[in-house]
């Protein structure tokens, strides 16, 4: 790049950082800043116009130059504080700060790691572990951790992790897909190259995280957030049950939580309830509690809890009006 044609795109960075700056700058405020004349001023805002960004230009009073809203999102500039501000607070978010935002969060802050200098990185780890939060939310887990499988995930490249399974803890080897945020947990939904299958594991219970540079070229893969739900909700538990409930889905859903219940629409006005638990009357009480009407899917021998417990709770309706009478 020759000297001036630098010169020239430093000054049109240097003058879209001033237009992010405030919301209005006048041409011989921004001329004298800059160390221009206002002529050049309007070249370098027609070329930030060429690049998508919406420059409005104002005349009169209180007038000038107005950076406003486009139809797309342009490249923001950062200064090196705003920067480290905006790192912290999306670690922040990814603790599960910021509810409901938890994999945008972490797809942004993928993205800022990408281009943060090497500089500012030893700041934001440092800032970052001042960063607490109290009552309900997510299992805290290591913002190092999360990076490095969300970079993983983005550079479809091999990971591996120390993992407890059935009272051990085993060196596990996956091609990473997705990480999934719930109103608890953080998971990774990947492919246990070691038992040939897809696996959710938990984030916060993996140690010794690393990434290889070894790449994979990735499968066919299911929906992450239905299979870690799935998994969450009932495959995790001895005993599965499915339900059919006579009342619409979000209405289902509203009363039970995410990681408690998988529940999907089931023609109108009725959905599937799956869930799983210790014992198959927890599982089926909670189902009663909702107080919908339902029937019984899975597995055949609820349909016989059912009768066991109409027959307890008749029987102690019993008892009480006989001790009334």
């Amino acid at each position: 790049m020759a000297g001036d044609e630098r010169d020239t795109t430093e000054r049109v960075l240097t003058l879209l950082g001033l237009l992010q700056q405030r919301p209005v700058w006048t041409g011989p405020e921004l001329a004298a800043r800059l160390g221009v004349t206002p002529r050049t001023v309007r070249r370098d805002v027609e070329r930030l116009r060429t690049l998508g960004y919406p420059v409005h230009a104002t005349q009169g009073i209180g007038g000038g130059y107005q950076l406003g809203p486009g139809q797309d999102l342009p490249p923001l500039l950062l200064d090196d504080e705003e920067a480290i501000a905006t790192a912290v607070s999306l670690l922040a978010g990814a603790g599960g700060a910021i509810a409901g935002a938890g994999d945008a969060v972490l797809r942004a802050l993928t993205k800022l790691d990408q281009v943060l200098p090497v500089r500012l990185r030893h700041e934001v780890r440092a800032l970052s572990g001042a960063v607490e939060s109290f009552g309900g939310g997510r299992t805290p887990v290591d913002s190092d951790v999360l990076m490095t499988l969300a970079r993983a995930c983005r550079d479809e490249v091999e990971a591996g992790f120390d993992y407890p399974s059935r009272g051990e803890v085993r060196r596990r080897r996956v091609e990473p897909y997705r990480l999934v945020a719930s109103d608890r947990r953080w998971y990774l939904l990947a492919y246990d190259l070691d038992r040939d299958d897809w696996r959710s594991f938990r984030v916060d219970r993996m140690t010794g995280v690393s990434a290889r540079t070894w790449h994979f070229r990735r499968r066919e893969a299911p929906d992450a957030a239905s299979y870690v739900q799935e998994g969450v909700a009932s495959r995790a538990y001895p005993h599965q049950a499915r339900f059919l409930v006579h009342a619409d889905a979000e209405t289902v859903r509203a009363q039970v939580p995410a990681s408690a219940a998988l529940v999907r629409p089931h023609g109108r006005g009725s959905c599937e309830l799956v869930s799983g638990a210790g014992t198959l009357d927890f599982v089926l009480m909670h189902v009663v509690l909702l107080g919908h009407d339902f029937e019984v899917l899975d597995p055949p021998e609820l349909a016989e809890r059912c009768d066991v417990l109409a027959q307890r709770l008749r029987s102690a309706a019993v008892a009480k009006r006989r001790r009334s009478s």
